[in-house]
C-alpha cells in the first residue's frame, strides 16, 4: 500500500502543468486530424444530441436546415464525434477518480439559474458561428479557415463585456490559483482509486473492441481510435484543469497569462502539424464567415463567462461532481437547438450569402501558412499587451 500511496502521489498529486498540456493536445489535436479527418470538437456532437432528444418527443428535426449541414445520421455511438465525446468524459471521470477529486457540490439556485443562462448563449453562440473555443478556435485556426479568426477575436471582446456584467451585478466569479500552484499532497482512497482502475480498464477494452467493429457512419476502427483520443483528451484536459474561459477572463482580471500564451503557442505547432496533413490530401473545414460568426463570438464568450466555463471546463468540471456544470452543459444544449429552430429565419443574409474563405486557396499555400502564423504571432503580441495592461491597472488600485 506505501508503494501504491508513492506512486499515486507522484503521478496525482497536485496538477499537470497547463502549458505543457496544452502544447500537447495542440499535437494531439493535428493527429486526431490527420488520422480521422475531422476536427476536435464538441457543440456539433452536442447540437445533434439536442436534435435526438427532441426525436423521443416526437418532433422530427430531421427536416431542419441546421441539421441537414451538420448531419444527424447514426447516433452517438455509431458517430465518431459521439464516440470521442464519450471517450472525453471517460477520460475526465478516470483522472477524477485516480486523483481522488470526485465530490458532488450542489451550489446555489441563483448559480444554477445563471450557469443556465450562460450555458444558453454560449451554446447559441457557439453553433451560430458554426464552432466553440475548439472547432472555431482552438482547432479552427490552425485549419486555415477565416471564419475560426472573426470568431476568436469577438470571443474575446464578448469575454470582456461578460466581465463587466459579473462585476457590475455582483454575480460572483470565482478567480483560482493557476493549476500549477496547486497543492502537492495527495490522500490515496482506495476505492476511488480502485473505480479508477476499472474505468480505464473498461475504456480501453472498448477501445480495442471499437477498433474492430464497423459503422455506416464512420469506416472501419475509427470509432476505437476517436474513444481512445478522447480519453486522453479528456484525462489531460482534467489533469491540468485546461479551461479557455478563465485562461482570457483571468487575462482581463489578473494578467495571468500562461494558459493564453500556451493555447497561442499550441495553435502555432497544431497549424504546422494540420497543414502538413492537409497537404496529404486531408480536406481542412471552412465555413462562412460572415456577420453570424462575429455575432456567435461575441454571444459564446460572454455567455462561458456568465456559465463560468466553456465546453472543454464544463465537461471535466461535471465529472468531478459539479452540478453547477452540468446545468452548463444542460444549457449548451438548449441553446444549439434554439439555433438550429430559428436558423432558417436569417441563416441567408448573416451566413449562406457570405464566403467560406480558405487562407490557403486565398494567398498560396505557403502563403497562408506564414499569415496564419504571422497572425498568431500578433495574437501573442495582444496577449502580451493586455497583461501588461491588467497588471498596472492591479497596481493603480493597490495605491489607491
Amino acid at each position: 500500500m506505501h508503494f501504491l500511496k508513492e506512486i499515486t502521489q507522484k503521478c496525482f498529486g497536485g496538477f499537470f502543468n497547463p502549458f505543457y498540456s496544452i502544447l500537447f493536445i495542440a499535437v494531439l489535436s493535428a493527429y486526431y486530424f490527420g488520422i480521422t479527418g475531422s476536427a476536435w470538437a464538441v457543440t456539433g456532437e452536442f447540437t445533434r444530441w439536442g436534435g435526438e432528444i427532441l426525436g423521443l418527443f416526437g418532433i422530427d428535426v430531421s427536416s431542419w436546415e441546421y441539421f441537414q449541414i451538420i448531419g444527424l445520421k447514426g447516433s452517438i455511438f455509431t458517430r465518431k464525434d459521439g464516440i470521442m465525446i464519450i471517450g472525453m468524459f471517460l477520460g475526465a471521470l478516470i483522472a477524477t477518480l485516480l486523483s481522488a477529486r470526485f465530490k458532488l457540490r450542489i451550489p446555489s439556485f441563483k448559480i444554477i439559474l445563471q450557469a443556465l443562462i450562460g450555458g444558453i448563449i454560449a451554446g447559441f453562440g457557439a453553433r451560430l458561428g458554426m464552432g466553440c473555443n475548439l472547432a472555431s478556435f482552438f482547432t479552427g485556426i490552425p485549419q486555415f479557415s477565416l471564419h475560426a479568426w472573426i470568431f476568436t477575436l469577438l470571443s474575446i471582446v464578448g469575454v470582456y463585456f461578460g466581465i463587466l456584467v459579473i462585476q457590475r451585478q455582483n454575480l460572483g466569479i470565482d478567480i483560482k490559483k493557476g493549476a500549477f500552484h496547486a497543492p502537492k499532497k495527495h490522500n490515496l482512497k482506495p476505492i476511488s482509486y480502485a473505480l479508477g482502475i476499472l474505468v480505464l480498464l473498461f475504456s480501453i477494452i472498448l477501445s480495442i473492441y471499437l477498433m474492430q467493429s464497423d459503422s455506416l457512419i464512420a469506416p472501419k476502427s475509427l470509432l476505437g481510435i476517436a474513444l481512445f483520443f478522447g480519453l486522453v483528451f479528456g484525462f489531460v484536459i482534467s489533469r491540468a484543469q485546461i479551461c479557455f474561459t478563465s485562461a482570457f477572463r483571468d487575462l482581463f482580471l489578473t494578467g495571468r497569462s500562461i494558459t493564453a500564451r500556451a493555447i497561442v503557442i499550441g495553435m502555432m505547432i497544431s497549424t504546422v502539424g494540420v497543414f502538413g496533413f492537409i497537404l496529404l490530401g486531408i480536406e481542412p473545414k471552412i465555413v462562412w464567415a460572415g456577420p453570424n460568426v462575429a455575432i456567435g463570438g461575441l454571444l459564446f464568450g460572454f455567455g462561458i463567462v456568465i456559465a463560468g466555463g466553456c465546453e472543454c471546463g464544463w465537461m471535466y468540471r461535471a465529472m468531478e461532481g459539479q452540478v453547477q456544470y452540468i446545468i452548463v452543459g444542460i444549457g449548451n444544449i438548449i441553446g444549439s437547438v434554439i439555433l438550429a429552430l430559428s436558423w432558417d429565419s436569417f441563416s441567408q443574409p448573416l451566413a449562406k450569402a457570405w464566403p467560406k474563405i480558405n487562407l490557403l486557396e486565398s494567398f498560396g499555400v505557403y502563403g497562408g501558412l506564414f499569415i496564419n502564423l504571422g497572425l498568431l504571432a500578433l495574437f501573442l503580441g495582444l496577449i502580451a499587451w493586455l497583461e501588461i495592461r491588467a497588471k498596472k491597472k492591479i497596481l493603480l488600485d493597490i495605491k489607491k
